[in-house]
């Protein structure tokens, strides 16, 4: 029956037919994953298994999808034996259950995934989550049997919804192949429920209507709540209530912002597990699913040349830049009553900075690494007040065109003082990074669009070259990988290297590895990993509460400070390189912001 057996971290394995997954306790606290290609008695369909290896003293059991166990606890001398006799008993049950696909063949026994868009009719679930959706079915990642719900307080049909999501839809997945078949494919599976978000009437409307669809399978549920903040907790008590699986798994994806402060926010968060486990929230941060982001400990934890390095011994700073070259345009009211201290700085690039100056985790589970993250962030010292500038926007004329400042936005106070631009130097003492400044830059209305990881190396010991004319001041030209997380994904390094020629004259080149040019495969958006992670299962980019605890406790004073005392932010053009005051802020540090030269 069985084609291979390979070992892997983790199984994306949705494809069509009859999947068993279990879990397997063994030895230790950790998992492990062993995926099984199993080929049907019929020969018509393969299937990925996953068998995760997790430890009770004593005990080895196998718990199956569909409710069979395999177990084995004698004593300690055999739970210290081999999995040998333990992985025959697996390829046991699942020869039997492999056999009785063909009986099972009216779907009872399949397991079958909804998908709840609460707020379907607003621009998150339009331009992001159903084009994800719809990215991942054409690359076959979702269930065979799944549904697609829009849930919102709009008047719709289903007809209107289909027509609504059907203009968002591209076909830039590589494939590219029968895109308009599969977009009809793809709008079958969805469907309308009309409702309010804190009544448990219409969501027990919605539970019917899905059941209809779920037609006696194992029903698993995925509610993704794409509305405003303040009403999180009312449709998360109604969905819990009249709109659970009850057979299955339900989970409930999270949009921030997860509140304005430690209070707020914990406020959310002790709301949300009236109704919720803590592993049924899902807190997304889009930024986590960006694929250089992803590739980050893959960089560092898995070449030689990099894990060396990264410490306070060679990294002499290290920089985080998030650059927009638009202002808020119309979205000013919601902005205003953020601001990009909590917007971009607090979520976005703090997680970032995480996941760079973590230590190296026991494994690639996702706890594992979500308790070094939490590590990093509570080893962090206060943000001091003077360590930080923040800037507003203001009207600019350029070449003829006059761009409006941030005020003048109609949805913006006229007197408000809320940061567009912020910088800020921040410092973990621990013995890794003791010393090291890590500079966050985040603003709207700048000159250029950018989102990427700077890592500037201290200068070399008693370098020869600076002796000589060289036509390079080494001191400055040091060693500076760049990790370009949008547009143009990249990651280079910057070398100093000979100039050809007879002469003895250095200069700066990069070791570029552009991923459009190395890659033909289109980079899959955030949304698409994110969603398919959330099927699965999988946390490891999802923040975890107290993940969420120690960041708010990093910002919250500064945020205080700022608005108590109704701190005056720096005026800069629109279209600028942002407030001076941060260049004056990186020199106090003994840095220059790694974006200003032109790469």
């Amino acid at each position: 029956m069985m084609a291979s057996l390979s070992s892997s971290f983790t199984s994306r394995s949705y494809r069509t037919g009859y999947s068993p997954s279990f879990s397997l306790v063994n030895g230790s606290n950790r998992h492990r994953s062993l995926s099984f290609l199993s080929v049907s008695p019929r020969g018509l369909n393969s299937h990925e298994l996953c068998i995760r290896f997790q430890s009770k003293s004593g005990r080895r059991s196998v718990s199956m999808q569909d409710g069979a166990v395999v177990t084995n606890s004698n004593s300690t001398e055999s739970s210290k034996s081999s999995l040998k006799g333990l992985k025959d008993e697996v390829l046991s049950v699942l020869s039997q259950d492999v056999a009785k696909v063909g009986e099972g063949s009216d779907g009872k026994n399949q397991t079958t995934v909804s998908i709840t868009v609460v707020g379907a009719s607003g621009d998150l679930a339009k331009k992001k989550i159903f084009p994800a959706l719809f990215a991942l079915y054409y690359e076959d990642c979702l269930p065979e049997h799944f549904t697609i719900y829009g849930y919102s307080r709009s008047k719709m049909t289903d007809v209107e919804l289909k027509n609504m999501v059907s203009k968002t839809l591209t076909c830039r997945i590589d494939k590219r192949a029968n895109c308009g078949e599969k977009m009809d494919e793809f709008l079958k599976r969805c469907f309308y429920h009309s409702g309010q978000y804190d009544s448990q009437e219409h969501f027990t409307e919605l539970d019917k209507k899905l059941k209809e669809h779920e037609d006696g399978r194992i029903s698993n549920r995925l509610f993704y709540l794409s509305i405003p903040p303040n009403i999180f907790v009312d449709a998360v008590k109604c969905a819990s209530s009249s709109a659970s699986s009850v057979n299955g798994w339900t989970r409930v994806i999270v949009e921030k912002p997860f509140g304005r402060d430690s209070e707020t926010s914990a406020a959310l968060t002790k709301s949300l597990k009236q109704y919720l486990e803590e592993d049924q929230i899902f807190r997304i941060d889009h930024y986590l699913g960006k694929e250089l982001v992803e590739n980050l400990s893959v960089l560092r934890f898995s070449n030689l040349i990099f894990e060396p390095l990264w410490s306070r011994q060679y990294i002499r700073n290290v920089q985080f830049i998030f650059s927009e070259d638009f202002g808020t345009e119309g979205r000013g009211g919601y902005f205003d009553h953020y601001g990009i201290i909590r917007d971009i700085m607090q979520n976005h690039l703090l997680q970032i900075l995480a996941l760079f100056a973590m230590e190296t985790p026991v494994s690639l589970d996702a706890e594992d690494i979500r308790n070094e993250k939490v590590k990093v962030l509570r080893s962090m010292r206060p943000i001091q007040v003077e360590d930080v500038v923040i800037g507003q926007y203001k009207s600019h004329t350029k070449g003829g065109v006059t761009y409006p400042g941030y005020t003048d936005d109609k949805t913006v106070p006229k007197d408000s003082l809320t940061p567009t631009f912020a910088a800020a130097a921040l410092f973990i003492d621990n013995a890794r990074w003791d010393g090291v400044p890590f500079l966050m830059k985040a603003g709207k209305a700048l000159h250029t669009r950018r989102a990427e990881i700077r890592v500037q190396f201290r200068h070399v010991p008693g370098n020869l070259y600076n002796r000589n004319n060289t036509g390079c001041d080494l001191d400055k030209a040091t060693n500076e990988l760049v990790i370009r997380v949008q547009p143009d994904e990249a990651i280079y390094l910057k070398i100093n290297n000979k100039v050809p020629g007879l002469g003895m004259r250095l200069d700066r080149s990069n070791l570029n590895l552009l991923y459009s040019a190395r890659y033909s495969k289109e980079i899959p958006d955030a949304y698409e990993r994110l969603l398919l992670d959330a099927i699965e299962g999988e946390r490891r980019l999802f923040i975890r509460s107290d993940e969420l605890d120690a960041a708010w406790s990093l910002f919250t004073p500064l945020l205080k400070e700022i608005e108590e005392n109704k701190r005056i932010p720096e005026y800069y053009p629109y279209g600028s390189r942002g407030p001076v005051g941060a260049h004056y802020l990186a020199a106090k540090h003994k840095v220059q912001w790694g974006d200003i030269s032109l790469e």
